[in-house]
């Protein structure tokens, strides 16, 4: 639907389409996560080992991740609402066969076909929202996508816990079912066909060497921390694989007539901006969610529903900026938004740097809560910015790329998070270790040294088991300390964004040519 036409459109067929997108975006962003509570439980069903259950995230994770590139393609050349259709159907059922495996090699197949199906939802999205609203209410409409792409993660391992314990793992798959089939029923009813671009050409080796690249990337940064990373043959022929995919889709795009991926839309200075911002926001909120929830399991002790429950007050704060974030853009400049967004993030991890064992409940709820106040101001002006002065006919193929980036960016936050914690836990544990001595003073404290007698066996696995749990802490206080770095060096890059106080001539010419259409 054109931007113009959407406008003059009821607003009961607007609402109904936005929730048809957003129970898309929902579903997707909630599978990112959700299943990872519930591998333990599909280890045992389905009798495989460690390194096979991880293959059940990972092939969801490589195939989102190749797939994601030609959705803007796609959707100029066979219409939007047919591909988001079909994703949706596919999606479903996807869900559904996960939810009927009778064996791991059926699991990682039909994880395989849900990855290929959810990669279009997020992006198509979005290029609805985009298109439903006018240029004025953008904000608004970026507002309501941000709550289903950054809640959805941040509150699928609550759910996922619940269902499993509750129910079975099977629930984290079937519950797609009735929101699946009522979103296509509706997509079929209430969403318009774009115009097809049927002299599209595709380019079918700039995108079998994009998803060589992409995919050896995700595998890369999936499966290091398991295999050692550089110690482990596998981690490198998966970079040197990917720097050749890379390579070459890049010679082959910038000089072939027709890319694969039409590169005019990184002549825009907000959108480039944009694409810097959202691999950030990967970057910081999966490498937060990846730190915070075995924070609170393995040295706190809850429970997974509690860490889920204390987790998702971050989205509290997440919710309330993006309802609120709409008017503040019309008060304030989203640059500055962005800026204070990462004051506010930064300021959080600042506190994070001072938890300890005996950290309450109240101060994670409390910094949690600051800490989605800070995304959220974070997320809303990043994307309304990014496709501020980006012509409309390449929103298609703009929101696939944010998409990616965004994907790209969690999986290095994550691996590098996880990475981190590991060394530094290893390297903290001989440190401290070096200082215990039957000479030293403190151990020779006749309470201590009736708990931690180093002559027997008890007190020698209790003393180790204390060096560790201290060792654990520090790592993740470093690594809160890692992320805070990042999000203080990316400040500077909000003068990159020009600004935005008016509507830019670029795409405001685009949507007067919509409604001549």
């Amino acid at each position: 639907m054109s931007p113009a036409g959407a406008a003059m459109a009821p607003k009961s067929r607007r609402m109904l389409i936005t929730i048809c997108a957003m129970t898309a975006t929902v579903m997707q962003a909630l599978d990112t996560t959700i299943a990872n509570v519930a591998l333990p439980y599909m280890q045992g069903s389905l009798s495989a080992s460690l390194d096979q259950i991880n293959w059940v995230l990972t092939s969801y994770i490589v195939a989102a991740a190749i797939m994601t590139a030609p959705i803007g393609w796609l959707a100029d050349r066979f219409g939007r609402k047919k591909l988001f259709i079909i994703c949706v159907a596919g999606f479903t059922t996807a869900s559904l066969l996960c939810a009927l495996a009778q064996n791991i090699e059926q699991m990682v197949l039909f994880r395989l076909l849900q990855g290929m199906a959810g990669a279009a939802l997020v992006p198509l999205s979005q290029s609805v929202l985009l298109d439903s609203y006018s240029v004025q209410e953008r904000a608004k409409a970026m507002a309501i996508w941000g709550m289903g792409v950054m809640l959805g993660p941040i509150m699928g391992p609550t759910l996922g816990a619940w269902l499993t314990d509750n129910y079975s793992w099977h629930w984290v798959f079937l519950i797609n079912l009735p929101i699946g089939a009522l979103t296509v029923v509706g997509m079929m009813a209430f969403m318009e066909e774009t115009k097809k671009q049927e002299h599209l050409i595709f380019d079918w080796f700039g995108f079998i060497a994009l998803a060589i690249g992409i995919g050896s990337l995700q595998l890369m940064l999936d499966r290091g921390e398991q295999v050692g990373w550089y110690g482990a043959t596998e981690i490198w022929a998966e970079t040197i694989v990917s720097a050749a995919g890379f390579y070459y889709f890049f010679a082959h795009s910038l000089t072939t007539p027709q890319p694969f991926v039409n590169f005019g839309m990184f002549r825009d200075r907000n959108f480039v901006s944009g694409c810097v911002f959202m691999l950030v926001i990967g970057v910081v909120l999966f490498g937060t969610m990846a730190l915070v929830t075995p924070f609170m399991q393995n040295l706190l002790g809850y429970p997974i529903q509690t860490a889920g429950f204390l987790l998702g007050s971050r989205g509290v704060g997440t919710l309330m900026t993006m309802m609120a974030a709409p008017r503040l853009m019309r008060l304030i400049e989203p640059r500055y938004l962005i800026l204070g967004g990462l004051v506010i993030t930064a300021a959080t991890l600042y506190e994070m740097t001072g938890w300890s064992l005996d950290v309450q409940q109240s101060v994670i709820v409390i910094t949690n809560i600051v800490q989605g106040v800070g995304l959220g101001l974070l997320f809303v002006p990043v994307t309304s910015v990014a496709f501020s002065t980006l012509a409309g006919n390449l929103r298609n193929g703009a929101t696939s790329m944010t998409t990616l980036l965004r994907n790209i960016g969690s999986s290095i936050g994550i691996s590098m998070m996880i990475a981190n914690l590991t060394s530094k836990a290893t390297l903290m544990h001989e440190t401290i270790g070096d200082g215990i001595t039957p000479f030293n003073n403190a151990l020779q404290m006749q309470d201590v040294a009736s708990v931690l007698n180093l002559a027997t066996e008890s007190g020698k696995a209790t003393l180790d088991g204390i060096i560790t749990q201290q060792a654990a802490l520090i790592a993740y206080l470093n690594d809160f300390k890692l992320l805070m770095v990042l999000t203080i060096l990316t400040m500077p890059l909000v003068m990159l964004i020009g600004t935005t106080k008016t509507v830019p001539s670029a795409a405001t010419r685009d949507d007067v040519v919509h409604a001549m259409d």
